[in-house]
């Protein structure tokens, strides 16, 4: 991903008006962000504690989907449909984000469950799992950020789709 300002940022919130991106308050360690390391940006709001922000490139310019989500499930695991990654319950949250165009403002949503944290860029590069596997470590590291990059980029399509 290449390097965005907070100007930036602000600028690709797409499911958003004026008011509500003057309000997201920006990740503390943004100045910090190693871009090329990163698959999407995403962060909680640490001052709006149900908003979560991500930002995608799509077509080389960046795409910033605001995001709401409840409380973390009390269950006792539950999957991110973003990096398939099996996390204890209170780790995962349903989030939802408001589409874009007429159908938003009638008020049509789409939602997923992630990684209550939006941590999922890391949790796809966690180790392998320790069973035999014909696959090597590496490559089944590319197919999950593969996997990750193809269902966020899904999601963003869902918020960006005309209904």
């Amino acid at each position: 991903m290449h390097a965005l300002t907070e100007e930036e940022i602000r600028a690709s919130f797409v499911n958003a008006d004026a008011d509500e991106i003057a309000q997201i308050a920006m990740p503390h360690d943004l100045l910090l962000a190693e871009w090329d390391y990163l698959d999407f940006f995403a962060w909680r709001d640490p001052i709006a504690v149900r908003r979560g922000c991500v930002v995608v490139e799509r077509d080389g310019h960046a795409v910033g989907i605001v995001l709401r989500s409840t409380d973390p499930g009390r269950t006792r695991s539950g999957m991110c449909n973003i990096c398939h990654t099996m996390q204890p319950g209170n780790q995962v949250a349903l989030f939802t984000a408001r589409r874009t165009g007429d159908a938003g403002r009638r008020g049509s949503s789409v939602g997923t469950y992630m990684c209550a944290d939006l941590s999922c860029h890391e949790s796809v590069r966690l180790a392998a799992p320790l069973a035999p596997n014909e696959i090597r470590p590496e490559q089944l590291a590319d197919r999950r950020l593969d996997g990750t990059h193809r269902r966020l980029h899904g999601f963003v399509n869902s918020v960006l789709a005309e209904v």
